[in-house]
């Protein structure tokens, strides 16, 4: 997709015709090479952002895909860190190029567990949990608990932190492509089984800091200025933190 090495039309056809599930676990292998992975220069500015908050002992990655943000949360956790999502596919491609890196970096601890985030498996022993672009596979029905797992996985003080960036401004081509893409999942979604759900239209942030207030989080935003300012000057993108008491 965009270059020579990433995903033809045909395979992200077939992926789009699939399960979320299937479609990611076929996608895996090239997921990497495509605009879907989370940009460095966004990571970058996460890892930022977050140092100050810190220091953290162990830290989780909620749908971690190839584990994009396990790159971030390596850098601010001292003791360990986990990555968590339902696609085996994607876990393998995580697990093998961290494996493929040098062995002698010292780090935290990495593990790789396979889990719905509807689910989580575990109980209040993380310090912080990050997701970076995992929330428009969930319908907004379903956001009160996904942040009621997280909350749950966190301990006292525990911190949850994504980025969002600002919606873009009406009639602009990028409000256009969102809806377009929106309108197309659903039409796909209403004749074509299994569903697919991704949108990029559901996850209006005065909703969100809503439900997460609603899941016992208090919540703050920190502008991401690295990644630059609207034309009045407000932050195009910000770092939701939600600590839990």
């Amino acid at each position: 997709m965009f270059t020579p090495e990433g995903p033809t039309l045909r395979e992200l056809a077939v992926q789009a015709l699939s399960s979320i599930e299937r479609g990611y676990d076929l996608l895996a292998p090239k997921f990497d090479l495509t605009p879907y992975r989370t940009p460095d220069r966004v990571l970058d500015a996460v890892t930022r952002a977050l140092r100050p908050l810190g220091p953290f002992d162990a830290g989780l990655d909620v749908c971690c895909g190839t584990g994009a943000g396990m790159s971030v949360l390596r850098q601010v956790c001292g003791e360990r860190v986990t990555g968590v999502d339902f696609s085996a596919g994607m876990l393998a491609v995580g697990r093998s190029a961290l494996a493929d890196e040098d062995g002698s970096r010292a780090g935290p601890a990495v593990h790789w567990v396979r889990a719905d985030a509807l689910a989580l498996p575990f109980a209040p022993a993380f310090d912080v949990a990050l997701s970076l672009g995992a929330f428009g596979h969930f319908l907004p029905k379903e956001r009160p608990a996904l942040f009621a797992q997280v909350h749950a996985s966190l301990r006292p003080g525990g911190r949850f932190v994504f980025p969002v960036g600002a919606p873009p401004v009406v009639g602009s081509p990028a409000y256009w492509s969102l809806l377009g893409f929106d309108l197309a999942m659903r039409v796909r979604n209403a004749l074509w089984r299994p569903t697919f759900v991704m949108y990029y239209r559901t996850f209006p942030l005065p909703d969100v800091l809503d439900d997460l207030a609603a899941a016992g989080f208090t919540v703050r935003l920190l502008p991401l200025s690295e990644l630059g300012s609207r034309p009045d000057g407000s932050p195009r993108a910000r770092l939701v933190v939600a600590t839990r008491a």
